[in-house]
């Protein structure tokens, strides 16, 4: 009886699913580590839209910091668990999860392969899908080979393979997280990035409004205070870090200039091309509104100011 209500223990059930299911997240978010990681390296120039990866890489790290170390204290337990008592390395839990993972890395092995296959007989293979198909390939491969031989082995979970493996695998998590900091920055990096963003959007809305002002009344408007408007709530945003207003000017009867300070330099592509899709608007930009070259949102470190001219022939004045 006491051999039974050992093997039917609900904490070793739940202990078994949640170190599944951290293993699980692990090797998800490991994968979309390396795989952000591919895209930061080998850029795709056929992708006209640039994306920032940060937020993947940063989530990615977060989930591997926090849920990596919740697998290897599970698996830790669990162990000295079956030492202690043998007969739990038959537990049908146990058996049961470690068969459905080798099922589900199995699947994964194959389904990859035919990928692989497939887009070599169509002549798409590329360096970036190469190296996809391999990380997915060796990891799944890894678990694959791991849990079946866990399940095969004679021994208790002692031995020295165990050790060096999950210290082997505890060293490379741990060198795919502090790469990231390299491409990401570290989170005072990330607060000052954010600050940016918000005073560019802050900026795009400001020029948004200061056009609509211009159609409306044919005139620039002398400060941002005329662009309060009460019927459609606009009160001009102010910076995000300092409360201080942005800086505005007219230089003309339809040139004016939005000038702010910024604490990061603006991110750029590996062939030199600035990303400043990366700020991408809140709201519509008036298209064709600006000549060549003006919807530039560049910077550098420290004050940058952006000179915006209205074409009258694309964006007319609106006679009420």
């Amino acid at each position: 009886m006491e051999k039974i209500t050992l093997k039917s223990s609900p904490r070793d059930v739940f202990l078994y699913i949640l170190a599944i299911i951290t293993l699980y997240i692990s090797v998800w978010r490991f994968i979309t580590l390396i795989f952000e990681y591919i895209h930061y390296i080998f850029p795709d120039d056929l992708n006209i839209y640039f994306t920032s990866a940060s937020d993947e890489i940063r989530g990615s790290m977060a989930a591997l910091i926090v849920v990596f170390p919740v697998y290897l204290g599970i698996t830790w337990f669990l162990r000295k668990d079956i030492i202690s008592n043998p007969e739990k390395r038959e537990f049908w839990a146990r058996k049961w999860l470690l068969n459905l993972t080798l099922f589900l890395a199995a699947v994964t092995i194959i389904v990859d392969l035919i990928i692989l296959v497939n887009n070599f007989l169509n002549g798409e293979l590329t360096l970036r899908f190469v190296l996809k198909v391999i990380t997915v390939f060796i990891v799944a491969a890894a678990v694959f080979g791991y849990y079946f031989w866990d399940l095969r082995r004679d021994t208790l979970p002692t031995s020295k393979p165990s050790k060096v493996l999950a210290g082997g695998v505890s060293l490379v998590i741990l060198v795919s997280i502090i790469s990231g900091f390299f491409i990401v920055g570290s989170p005072a990096t990330q607060r000052k990035m954010r600050f940016d963003d918000m005073r560019l959007n802050n900026l795009q809305s400001l020029q948004w409004e200061i056009v609509n002002f211009w159609q409306m009344k044919s005139r620039l408007p002398k400060t941002l205070a005329e662009l309060n408007n009460n019927l459609s709530g606009f009160v001009p945003p102010l910076d995000p870090e300092t409360n201080a207003s942005y800086e505005y000017k007219t230089k003309g009867a339809r040139e004016f200039e939005l000038c702010a300070n910024f604490s990061k330099a603006s991110p750029s592509l590996k062939d030199g091309v600035s990303a400043t899709s990366r700020y991408m608007p809140i709201m519509p930009e008036p298209m064709g509104m600006y000549g060549s070259g003006q919807q530039n949102w560049t910077h550098e470190i420290g004050k940058k100011c952006f000179t915006r001219t209205i074409d009258p022939d694309l964006y007319k004045p609106i006679k009420g």
